[in-house]
């Protein structure tokens, strides 16, 4: 066994309806000035609602909601939360939302805290703190960002950039499978599948990869595999919302630990050019990917198999087949989108797609298989 370190988020709470008491929570852990991180769509759709009515019983709270957040949020918008956050004296910044949300929030929290300039902290462990006490409440089963040291932010057409650091984890997430009762269907989908993607990648992560990573991603599957179609079906489901909130953040820790790779690695350029929501993006290049990694991936593909279909009989090779077949059929089974083509992208992207693909270095360096240009080009040409 390799030597290896395993770190996360320092306290996760699972509790159903716990969101409408985290003014009382944020009471009880002492800070007052609390900015609220969010974005148009929560706002609208009534999530915060109770959320704010506990902090009106709290007259002793100071509470600013910054609600301007974009899905895969610009420069922009992450600097005008942390100038939020400074304008308001915060002494602790919530996270409230899906996953551009809550990087965001981290990065408010970051960037108020230390003073450090945004354009210094891209890539790996540049970013240094202190940042200010922060806390991430998920309203989706997908991202895992709550027990993630990464934020991803869009830095220009087609480019997105990472700010990875221990800084990021949060002092507390708070797990409210309630918040996730409403969402519609091929939400619950995109998430379902980008957290699968999330567990499968950590599990074969070249770099990093440690059998406490092994055994969240695991169980994240197990978790996602049985509960995904039953949520999509029924989703007032309250097991399988639980159930798939719990396997998102479980992927988020093991892949905190073991980095992402090439799936992520193309899909990124489609979310960024084609403003495809991440979970999406992933899903269309989920099936590509996993057929170009088989071979280099072949015992550990089989024991996923293993992990989604219990039971299931052949040879490792077989096995390994079935798991791909089984995850390249999900986007359909649930009713998104399977092909490039399906979300507005044509031939004669491929080449600029393939380009800024292979910028993403600080994933493509974890993927079990070497991916050239040429191979990024086959694989966005093969998901058309």
């Amino acid at each position: 066994m390799l030597d290896f370190g395993f770190n996360s988020t320092r306290s996760i709470v699972v509790e159903y309806g716990g969101a409408a008491r985290l003014a009382d929570r944020i009471a009880e852990m002492g800070y007052r000035n609390v900015l609220m991180v969010t974005d148009p769509g929560v706002v609208k759709a009534g999530l915060l609602d109770p959320v704010l009515a506990g902090f009106t019983k709290r007259p002793e709270l100071r509470v600013v909601t910054f609600s301007d957040v974009q899905a895969d949020p610009p420069e922009e918008v992450i600097l005008a939360a942390a100038a939020a956050a400074r304008g308001h004296s915060a002494d602790c910044v919530v996270g409230f939302g899906g996953g551009s949300s809550l990087d965001a929030a981290k990065l408010a929290a970051l960037l108020a805290g230390s003073g450090e300039a945004l354009s210094s902290i891209y890539g790996v462990n540049q970013a240094r703190g202190p940042r200010l006490p922060l806390i991430l409440v998920p309203t989706t089963a997908g991202t895992g960002s709550e027990a993630t040291p990464i934020s991803i932010v869009t830095t220009g057409e087609g480019e997105k950039k990472g700010v990875v650091s221990p800084s990021l984890l949060p002092d507390l997430a708070l797990l409210d499978a309630e918040l996730t009762l409403g969402l519609p269907t091929p939400i619950t989908a995109a998430t379902g599948i980008d957290a699968m993607v999330h567990a499968i990648e950590a599990y074969t992560s070249k770099r990093l990869k440690n059998p406490i990573s092994d055994a969240f991603a695991c169980e994240s599957l197990r978790l996602m595999s049985t509960s995904l179609h039953k949520a999509c079906r029924m989703g007032s489901d309250r097991q399988a919302r639980e159930n798939l909130m719990l396997g998102a953040c479980m992927a988020g820790m093991a892949f905190a630990n073991a980095p992402v790779a090439a799936i992520h690695a193309l899909a990124y350029p489609v979310g960024a050019r084609f403003h495809v929501p991440h979970g999406l993006s992933n899903a269309l290049m989920l099936g590509p990917v996993l057929r170009f990694n088989q071979e280099a991936a072949l015992p550990l593909y089989a024991k996923l198999q293993d992990v989604v279909r219990p039971g299931t009989t052949g040879s490792e090779a077989q096995r390994a087949s079935a798991f791909c077949a089984y995850m390249a059929r999900l986007s359909g089974e649930l009713g998104l989108p399977v092909r490039l083509r399906d979300v507005g992208i044509q031939e004669s992207d491929v080449p600029q797609l393939a380009a800024d693909a292979m910028n993403q270095t600080r994933l493509l360096v974890n993927n079990m298989r070497e991916l050239t240009l040429a191979d990024a080009h086959a694989l966005y040409a093969e998901a058309l």
